[in-house]
């Protein structure tokens, strides 16, 4: 079996994804592949997750955080340089996703961290309050490859996760599934001198001591694309909005608030990331103009830009109207 070990030197997870996916979808099956990479300032969601839903959507953009759709199912986690992300590969009837598990164990055990597996998908330490989970998996399957992928927690700041993963206080209701929080642990915590260089190493010499080969890493990033067939196209998709925010359940959104000059009840259907419905209730004097907007919200992505650019156009035509600015500026707030 052919060996291919793959290093990203770009922490941007729209082109990590992309990578991984095709390894999965397009890498020839008589390979056994470890992709090691990490992201920076992102959480990632599931494939079948409303971000709207497990998100604090508005948190992230002020602050930066990439969101990332994956093709996989599971929940939502916030990555950032001190997770190490690993990528496991093989061709049936070889592949065994016990393989890659003791693979990781025996770089961890290397590097004097007493690890075990927990159930199907966790890799813990025991600490005097019980036991920490410092990986967690998951494993795909097809008629001729398996996969399995995750990640280490090494110095991961988990009070950010708890916030980006906590959504604004909404009154959403989705069909899409609500991530399980778990009880995790830095491996900081256990050895603080262990980093992701280390960590690499030891995961590369074990790979290369299950399988009794080596192979040259090769390190790609955004300017030097693996050798993937139909790279570039999978990389675009997964760049999209449509995929990252579009492949949303559907679900509905209300906001409400109340002006000097009256109340607003503002609802949202959205389907695949557009809104397909809005009502608008509202004590205004004047309803006209708002009833006017929302007839104009069906078709329009739900994003921050194209609600924007909508508001401003609908403003144009009530010039020296305060009162709309302030709805204006209030929905913008809610909607970011």
């Amino acid at each position: 079996m052919r060996l291919r070990l793959l290093f990203s030197d770009s922490h941007d997870p729209l082109f990590n994804l992309a990578v991984e996916d095709g390894i999965f979808r397009q890498m020839a099956a008589d390979n056994a592949v470890l992709f090691l990479w990490r992201n920076d300032n992102t959480v990632v969601i599931g494939r079948a997750q409303n971000p709207w839903k497990e998100c604090n959507t508005r948190r992230m953009a002020e602050d930066g955080i990439t969101l990332a759709r994956r093709q996989s199912g599971g929940g939502a986690v916030f990555h950032d340089l001190g997770n190490t992300c690993f990528t496991f590969m093989a061709g049936k009837p070889g592949y065994d996703k016990a393989v890659s598990t003791q693979i990781l164990l025996t770089a961890l055990h290397s590097l004097g961290v007493a690890a075990e597996a927990s159930g199907r998908n966790d890799l813990v330490i025991q600490a005097a309050d019980g036991p920490r989970k410092i990986s967690g998996s998951a494993y795909r399957e097809t008629v001729d490859r398996g996969f399995h992928h995750g990640t280490v927690l090494l110095n991961a700041n988990l009070t950010r996760l708890a916030d980006y993963l906590n959504p604004d206080p909404k009154k959403l209701q989705a069909k899409g599934v609500t991530s399980i929080r778990s009880r995790v642990a830095n491996l900081a915590e256990f050895n603080p001198d262990i980093d992701h260089t280390q960590l690499c190493a030891a995961l590369t010499q074990a790979f290369f001591a299950h399988y009794q080969s080596e192979t040259i890493a090769e390190h790609i990033s955004p300017d030097v694309f693996p050798d993937l067939p139909g790279f570039a196209e999978r990389y675009a998709q997964q760049k999209s909005w449509e995929w990252n925010f579009g492949r949303s359940p559907d679900f509905m959104h209300t906001f409400d608030t109340r002006f000097d000059w009256g109340g607003v009840e503002l609802h949202f259907d959205v389907e695949n990331g557009v809104i397909s419905r809005a009502r608008l209730f509202t004590d205004s004097l004047n309803p006209a103009p708002l009833e006017a907007f929302a007839a104009l919200l069906p078709g329009i992505p739900y994003q921050p830009q194209a609600l924007h650019i909508l508001l401003k156009n609908w403003l144009t035509q009530y010039p020296e109207t305060p009162e709309l600015q302030a709805f204006g500026d209030w929905l913008m707030a809610e909607i970011r």
